[in-house]
C-alpha cells in the first residue's frame, strides 16, 4: 500500500503558468483552431451549394449574404484558415520525415507558416478581385 506521506514529496504536474508561450506552441494551437474553423467553413460552402441548387432567387440571396462586408470578412477568414491549415499540415508532413526538428528550424518554419499563410491569402483575394 502506498504511503500517504510520499504524496507531498511528488512534483506537481506542469500547468499553463509554468510554460512560456513560444511561436511553435502558438502555431500548434492555431493549427487546431483553424482545423475546427474549417468545419464552419464547410457549412458555409454547403449553404452556398444548396442555395445554388434551390434556384436563382436563393442563389442571389446567398451571393447577397456572402457579398456583404461581414460575409466577405468571414470568407477572408475562412480562406486564411484554409491556407494556414494547409501550410501547418505541410510543416507536420516535413516533420514526419524527420526533417526540421531542430529548435531553430522549427521556429523558422513556424514563422514562415504565418508569413506564407497571410501572403498567399492576400494574393488569392487580389487575384479573385482582378478576375471578377
Amino acid at each position: 500500500m502506498a504511503n500517504a506521506s510520499n504524496k507531498a514529496n511528488r512534483p506537481l504536474s506542469p500547468h499553463l503558468q509554468v510554460y512560456k508561450l513560444i511561436i511553435t506552441m502558438m502555431m500548434s494551437i492555431i493549427h487546431r483552431i483553424t482545423g475546427a474553423g474549417l468545419y464552419f467553413g464547410t457549412v458555409l460552402m454547403v449553404f452556398w451549394l444548396a442555395c445554388a441548387a434551390a434556384g436563382p432567387e436563393w442563389y442571389a440571396f446567398a451571393n447577397e449574404v456572402f457579398g456583404s462586408l461581414l460575409g466577405r470578412l468571414v470568407l477572408f477568414g475562412f480562406t486564411w484558415a484554409l491556407v494556414h491549415h494547409m501550410f501547418g499540415g505541410l510543416r507536420h508532413f516535413i516533420w514526419d520525415f524527420g526533417y526540421g526538428l531542430a529548435k531553430e528550424t522549427s521556429t523558422f518554419m513556424a514563422r514562415a507558416t504565418v508569413v506564407a499563410s497571410v501572403s498567399v491569402t492576400v494574393i488569392l483575394w487580389i487575384i479573385g478581385y482582378m478576375v471578377r
